[in-house]
């Protein structure tokens, strides 16, 4: 993604008490004693976004981030939550981090997407008490994914969009290859479940997202050419050399 977005600029309002907290902001969330269980989706995805949105994190006006903090209540900033994954468009990301914290209304605005990945210790509060918390701090997307099928949110997948201050589920569809996938208006991509596995869709291209795995593969196979390529470079150098060699000598005589 190249599209120049307009930044807001950060509105830095005095120093954060960081010894009142009663959390490490440095640190996951102590409600999920069972995160690891969520790395390889949350690595997945995040890799995904990187690629797709921040330009493997060069972009200044695009923060990507997972396990953040976001305060919503400025009088009292132990009124927190946590995504598995957060992405905001149009914020100074160099302003931020060094905050520790998003605070929405000194960033200038709520995340516009976040992800919350099932686990035992998690599933229900992704479900019960989350959505009514983003839909109050004014997030546009909220969408949840379910390593298991469904076992700790009661689906694999879902999506939810604010509308009016209320969350209403994005459509799921398994067109046009059988995979579970709902489209996300904010990522211009369709999140897609695919046996357990996080991927990403283009609808404008009919392709999915190039995953790690994929990436790895490729530049394998392509370091492998390279190789191949310069061996043959190398003997056709030498065989040059043995030609000349023998041409000298035939003169020679």
């Amino acid at each position: 993604m190249t599209t120049k977005i307009t930044m807001i600029p950060y509105n830095r309002q005095g120093e954060i008490d960081y010894a009142s907290l009663e959390f490490d902001p440095d640190k996951p969330a102590a409600e999920k004693p069972d995160a690891m269980e969520q790395r390889q989706e949350q690595a997945e995805i995040y890799g995904l976004l990187r690629v797709r949105f921040t330009e493997f994190g060069q972009r200044p006006d695009v923060l990507l981030d997972f396990d953040t903090y976001i305060c919503y209540d400025r009088r009292n900033l132990n009124v927190r939550i946590c995504p598995d994954i957060c992405l905001v468009f149009g914020v100074d990301n160099d302003a931020i981090r060094p905050r520790r914290l998003y605070l929405p209304w000194e960033a200038g605005k709520p995340p516009d997407w976040v992800l919350e990945i099932a686990s035992p210790t998690t599933g229900r509060v992704d479900v019960t008490r989350k959505p009514g918390v983003y839909a109050h701090i004014g997030v546009p997307e909220y969408w949840r994914f379910d390593p298991s099928g469904g076992r700790y949110h009661g689906e694999p997948l879902a999506g939810n969009i604010l509308v009016n201050g209320e969350y209403q589920p994005v459509e799921l569809t398994t067109a046009p290859d059988g995979i579970l996938k709902g489209y996300s208006p904010v990522l211009g991509l369709s999140l897609a479940w695919d046996e357990g596995w996080p991927r990403l869709y283009d609808p404008s291209t009919g392709m999915y997202l190039e995953n790690w795995r994929e990436a790895a593969a490729r530049a394998a196979g392509a370091e492998a050419e390279r190789d191949a390529e310069t061996a043959a470079r190398a003997a056709a150098e030498a065989e040059v050399r043995r030609l000349r060699e023998l041409l000298r000598r035939q003169q020679s005589e």
